[in-house]
């Protein structure tokens, strides 16, 4: 595993490489503690496991104009020659939120934070991750700036935190269209685009998808309004005699009314089946589903002949979803791709709590982007370790049966860092090297203490 992760890291030092350093060996000790550390994946605490200086690693971090789109775009280009890949995969929308202690961080505002479930300080990021096959990782993110951060009063916090200049407002669902297709372009193997509610009830978004040929099924809010029979849209005639501006918007001329999603799943004339979509660790995963050809209505009045598929789980709650898929799409296929999209917690789970992603406690964009990259690096070293180990170490299906269970567990994260700490063990926590540690604390203390006694001595802060 040692020399393994080694490979790995030389296949992308080159992004790590400017005009005049080589500081590729700072990505190795950033990805060797994201895989090997449990707690403290911070830029002091991974500095220290590896020996390095932490205003180094700070540095390579928060400064360095490394690229971190180069170590994406390999990423990417990486899944998509991957001959495991060549079929069946699925990209998945989707967006995180960390709390921020105050607005001084890139892109912190008050805005809803999904993990709280209310408004609160955070920073939220978009992510696109790629799901194949029981295998997944991000492969693409954006930092999302709120509108007010391009106010021109934010002009010096901008250029403090290091925001790109050419940066513009793009809503969340911008970015995730901006994802996709770079995704697409660059030849990475998928077959549904799959997104929560944010995303699902884009008119805009679903219909750029459609327009680029790419199959999507998107989950939508309970309330979302469609017809059943295909409505006439057009710009009304103005009534003769009738004052008033002459009417300019689209709107539905027929009298076919829309009716809330929920309404058709509570229909008598709806029809359930239930469906097996795949064997799980815990059993079989078998739902009750539904679709029917349903038409849209997007905000410009474009009308769109979409699928709507409904879900009801065994507790009774019922989800709500569009595609775009043929109207010969058969609804086992449609239920496989509505219940791809539970692979985004998989893949959030393991960037958060497995590889530190929200452990990050740096305000630069810069080091939002570089701890983006190095995340995504290392849940790409661990998709591939998986997949390699799922051939060379297959799962017997009688081995199941013998042990009572539908499937065999998978190589987890977890285990993979433990094989990586037999053989990268972490230093140990001598007397002599906590005494270091404790020294370096109380003068790093000292020196901040005294960088705020001059800038309040210059009347930077209150005294």
């Amino acid at each position: 595993m040692g020399e393994r992760l080694y490979q790995y890291w030389e296949r992308f030092a080159d992004c790590f490489t400017t005009q005049t350093r080589d500081t590729s060996h700072y990505a190795l000790d950033y990805l060797s503690g994201l895989l090997r550390m449990k707690t403290e994946r911070h830029f002091t605490g991974i500095a220290r496991t590896s020996g390095q200086a932490p205003q180094n690693l700070q540095h390579f971090m928060s400064h360095s104009p490394w690229s971190a789109q180069a170590v994406l775009e390999q990423v990417r280009e990486e899944v998509a020659t991957t001959p495991a890949f060549a079929r069946g995969g699925v990209l998945v929308l989707d967006e995180s939120a960390d709390e921020k202690a105050s607005e001084q961080t890139a892109g912190a505002g008050r805005q809803y934070n999904g993990r709280m479930g209310k408004v609160e300080m955070s920073q939220v990021g978009t992510f696109l991750a790629y799901v194949n096959d029981g295998l997944w990782c991000w492969i693409d993110g954006e930092l999302f700036l709120p509108e007010a951060w391009f106010a021109p009063g934010m002009a010096k916090e901008r250029a403090r935190l290091g925001v790109p200049p050419e940066r513009r407002f793009a809503t969340k669902i911008e970015l995730g269209w901006q994802m996709i297709a770079r995704a697409q372009a660059e030849g990475v193997p998928f077959a549904w685009v799959t997104g929560d509610t944010l995303y699902g009830r884009s008119s805009w978004l679903r219909g750029q998808l459609d327009a680029s040929l790419l199959r999507y099924v998107l989950d939508v809010p309970c309330d979302t309004q469609v017809y059943l029979a295909q409505p006439v849209v057009g710009v009304p005639e103005p009534r003769a005699k009738r004052r008033g501006r002459r009417p300019t918007r689209p709107r539905v001329l027929s009298m076919e009314k829309p009716v809330e999603v929920r309404t058709v799943a509570a229909s008598p004339e709806t029809v359930w089946r239930r469906v097996h979509v795949r064997t799980t660790e815990r059993g079989e995963l078998n739902d009750e589903f539904s679709a029917r050809r349903v038409w849209t209505v997007s905000d410009d009045g474009q009308v769109q002949e979409e699928w709507l598929l409904l879900r009801r789980s065994g507790d009774g709650r019922v989800q709500y979803a569009l595609s775009n898929a043929s109207a010969e799409m058969g609804l086992e296929n449609l239920a496989w791709a509505k219940c791809q999209r539970v692979f985004i917690e998989c893949c959030n789970r393991d960037a958060k709590s497995e590889a530190g992603w929200d452990e990050l406690q740096a305000t630069k964009y810069l080091a939002w982007e570089h701890h983006l990259a190095l995340t995504i690096l290392a849940t790409w070293f661990i998709a591939q370790t998986k997949l390699e180990w799922r051939k060379q170490y297959p799962r017997d299906p009688e081995l199941a049966k013998q042990m009572g269970v539908g499937e065999l567990p998978a190589l987890s994260t977890a285990n993979i860092r433990e094989l990586l700490r037999a053989v990268m063990p972490l230093p140990q926590l001598t007397p002599e090297y906590a005494t270091q540690l404790v020294v370096e604390h109380l003068v790093n203390r000292t020196r901040a203490r005294k960088s705020r006694m001059k800038a309040s001595d210059h009347g930077h802060l209150p005294p």
